[in-house]
């Protein structure tokens, strides 16, 4: 089967306005401002005990407001200047690492993280917690910020400063709030293919940047549809790169949804559908450095241990059914041996037989082609 080394294709676009989630933290805080005011007023007539508590609860709200309007501010000013461009983008072919700026707006990097967790919101102390906190405590003690903190799902102080050296770092405002669109996230490592921004072109929402794909060496195969029942994952697969070399592999996917491909030959056109396997390699440095390269593979989907075979272009169809042997026996006397199939080594051009009269060390005639 016809195969192409690569990685899974990957579009990166620039995300919505971040004033949404920011608007959103300025919101919440605005709430517990309020309440914190409300329970002041009601604790200074009372006369109640708890007024100084009231009054540090107030003033932290108060702090937490103001962090949350001056980020607000800051994202409203960079979406209302129509003048944001791209600033920096990477050149095909450029492999990004976790921390890697993927592109620059006005300046401003936008690096890679890794994870699967697709963010939705923005991240902030007082954020409820979440496996996208997790993910972004785990990226900043990768990256050398995670000083007091452990990659737990609750947004703490500790990560709040953590953001803020992060930040800092970019030469970015250090306001603790990580927003959608501050970063992109892929599982690991990506490979830049073709970039479609361009350096001073207007960034707008949803743009599309660029392509790219995973730095883990796979091989797809368009499959016939009509075989997707003959390949299952974690069958063991031989792959023949393009100087002949051989590396083994394993399935490590099969598609579900078959795509219709047209083709014609001569005078008349025709159709057939294929689905996606995807196929690992057991050694990924053994498939060199080739990219999108087109290779064999050959996967085993049945073996079978001590078997008799025979080359496949020796079986002679009989009249009456089955199929049957020439076999060249004592002083050069050819007959026929009625034999049973069984595997098929499609790779290698063999066939198992079996039958009462065939054993290892026969004769039989191969045609010649």
């Amino acid at each position: 089967m016809a195969g192409t080394v690569l990685g899974a294709t990957l579009s990166f676009q620039t995300s919505q306005s971040s004033c949404v989630a920011q608007a959103q933290v300025v919101s919440e805080d605005s709430v517990a401002l309020q309440s914190a005011s409300d329970t002041l007023k009601v604790d200074r007539l009372q006369s109640g005990t708890s007024v100084a508590t009231a009054q540090q609860n107030l003033a932290s709200d108060e702090q937490a407001l103001g962090a949350a309007e001056q980020a607000l501010q800051s994202d409203e000013n960079e979406q209302a200047n129509p003048d944001t461009t791209f600033t920096s983008l990477p050149t095909a072919g450029s492999v990004l690492h976790r921390g890697s700026p993927v592109y620059s707006l006005d300046g401003h990097p936008v690096p890679l993280f890794y994870g699967s967790v697709i963010p939705d919101r923005a991240l902030y102390l007082g954020v409820s917690d979440g496996a996208d906190v997790a993910e972004l405590q785990a990226n900043l003690i990768a990256l050398g910020f995670g000083d007091g903190i452990s990659a737990t799902t609750h947004f703490s102080a500790a990560t709040e400063q953590a953001v803020e050296r992060w930040q800092a770092s970019l030469g970015l405002s250090a306001t603790g709030v990580v927003a959608i669109g501050d970063f992109v996230l892929e599982p690991g490592a990506i490979q830049v293919d073709t970039v479609s921004a361009s350096l001073g072109q207007s960034a707008q929402p949803g743009s599309a940047v660029l392509t790219a794909t995973s730095t883990k060496r796979v091989v797809t195969i368009a499959l016939d549809s009509a075989q997707q029942s003959e390949v299952k994952v974690g069958d063991p697969v031989t792959i023949t790169l393009p100087n002949n070399d051989t590396t083994p592999g394993v399935v490590s996917s099969v598609g579900t949804v078959a795509t219709n491909t047209s083709s014609s030959t001569g005078t008349t056109g025709g159709s057939s559908s294929t689905v996606s396997v995807v196929v690992t390699p057991t050694d990924p440095a053994a498939t060199g450095s080739y990219d999108q390269a087109p290779v064999e593979v050959a996967i085993t989907n049945a073996s079978v241990s001590s078997a008799l075979v025979v080359p496949v272009d020796a079986l002679l169809a009989l009249a009456s059914g089955g199929y049957a042997l020439e076999e060249i026996g004592t002083g050069g006397v050819h007959h026929l041996v009625a034999v049973t199939l069984g595997l098929f080594d499609d790779a290698d051009g063999l066939v198992q037989v079996s039958g009462s009269g065939v054993a290892a060390g026969q004769k039989v005639v191969v045609p010649a082609l």
